[in-house]
């Protein structure tokens, strides 16, 4: 982001150059200003109040190169508890055992499927417990779906004081190793790369240097106190593969106003899978390639993983598809649209006409011997909805007041393992017979170093 120069520093520089101008020359007459006709009205401001319901629902397609336990994974990950033998083991029914939180950010462990979040809160019933999400039959989990939520917290103990019976200096150990941070698409790395963090002798110049994290998550369905959700134990119900929302849903409750429906647009909805390619180049760079992702509005890319077998400890890296350095932390979730269009523009993102980037050579090591390898995730970032009943006036005299407003978001997210045995082949190459798909000790593997 560029640097701006600070408003002080500026005005003296024009103060100083009007000085200069202004040497030898008779000071002049004033301009006589023409008499105002009528002082500026100021801008009316129209009355807005915070609409008494308001509903979320977040749609995502994911697609795992991971084999059965990424929905164990996921589900832990989620707050789900450990998930049982037969989940672990694809056993058992398969069309439960959804838990909510699977749209959000996260390392992407969730298996391939659809997934859904939805929640309702009332001003109206701070304390709602429970209420009812009418969906279409296209959603293939009508008539309804039952939103519960979770019971208050209880406050936490507090922990009684106890006298050190020998209280000692901790001592520490300066940690070793490196994070390095490359960005950009291209066969080759960009000259000025990778910036690195050396956790040795790292200063916060050097952290702020190489954590940068653009964007940020507008708020969208939660699970707490006081606001129904689903998926939840008593509805658990996993989306069924097809499953589409567009038409109409609505909301219903203690405290919910009567008549908050609203039809789903048909392009706000359930995104297509990614379908994403890599293999080798000559150069030893990594070829990422994907097919357009229905409405997508941008997309984005990124690696993590690790290298190892250094005196000075491992060495953790990260690659991006940005322009601009960027660690992705902020980018793997739902975007504004206004954030989308901004980050775009900061070519941050990669435009929906875009649908290759060549991941350079030499930062996981060399993409013809197969070296190196990480966390391979991808976002394509969809169109959202958003719908308040009644419509905001026009006239900024009148005042609003909604009687509920309602925001249905979309993305489609990928992720797999680079460089791992059985993930990576090139579309030009024919499949190898029984090839291994990576496991989850693949994974950290892949994550840590090999």
């Amino acid at each position: 982001m560029p640097v701006r120069p600070a408003p002080l520093t500026l005005s003296l520089l024009l103060f100083a150059a009007g000085a200069v101008l202004a040497q030898g020359k008779p000071a002049a007459k004033p301009a006589a200003r023409p008499a105002a006709k009528s002082a500026a009205q100021p801008a009316i401001q129209q009355q807005v109040k915070p609409p008494v319901a308001q509903a979320w629902i977040d749609l995502l397609t994911h697609q795992s190169d991971l084999p059965g336990m990424a929905g164990a994974m996921g589900q832990m990950m989620s707050g789900g508890g450990m998930p049982s033998l037969g989940q672990l083991f694809g056993k058992g029914d398969d069309t439960r055992g959804n838990v909510f939180g699977q749209t959000q950010g996260g390392f992407g462990f969730a298996g391939s499927g659809q997934y859904m979040d939805s929640a309702v809160y009332t001003r109206a019933n701070k304390g709602l417990a429970e209420a009812v999400q009418a969906v279409p039959g296209g959603s293939l989990l009508a008539p309804s779906l039952q939103l519960v939520a979770p019971p208050p917290e209880r406050p936490a103990e507090p922990i009684p004081e106890r006298e050190e019976d020998d209280p000692r200096e901790p001592s520490y150990e300066k940690p070793k190793g490196k994070l390095l941070l490359y960005w950009g698409c291209g066969e080759r790395v960009r000259e000025g790369q990778p910036r690195v963090l050396d956790f040795a002798n790292m200063n916060l110049a050097d952290v702020q240097a190489i954590m940068v994290a653009r964007g940020s998550t507008p708020k969208g369905a939660r699970s707490q106190p006081g606001v129904p959700a689903w998926p939840n134990k008593p509805d658990d119900r996993k989306v069924p593969p097809g499953s589409r929302m567009a038409g109409e849903t609505g909301f219903t409750g203690q405290g919910i106003p009567e008549g908050f429906r609203f039809q789903i647009r048909p392009e706000v909805d359930f995104m297509p899978a990614i379908a994403l390619q890599r293999g080798p180049l000559p150069s030893g760079a990594t070829l990422l390639r994907w097919g357009a992702v229905g409405p997508a509005r941008a997309y984005f890319v990124s690696v993590m993983g690790g290298k190892s077998g250094r005196d000075d400890g491992a060495e953790m890296v990260m690659w991006s598809s940005s322009e601009l350095p960027d660690t992705g932390f902020a980018l793997h979730d739902y975007l504004s649209p206004g954030g989308i269009e901004r980050l775009l523009k900061d070519k941050v993102l990669l435009a929906p006409d875009i649908l290759e980037c060549a991941m350079p050579a030499g930062v996981f090591g060399d993409g013809q011997r197969g070296e190196g390898g990480g966390m391979l995730r991808m976002m394509a970032y969809g169109p959202e909805q958003w719908v308040a009943h009644p419509p905001r006036p026009t006239d900024p005299k009148v005042s609003w007041a909604p009687d509920w407003s309602a925001r249905v978001r979309t993305k489609s997210s990928y992720f797999g393992m680079l460089g791992m045995p059985g993930a990576d082949a090139s579309e030009t190459e024919a499949p190898k017979e029984e090839a291994k798909k990576p496991g989850f000790g693949d994974v950290l593997k892949g994550l840590f170093g090999r």
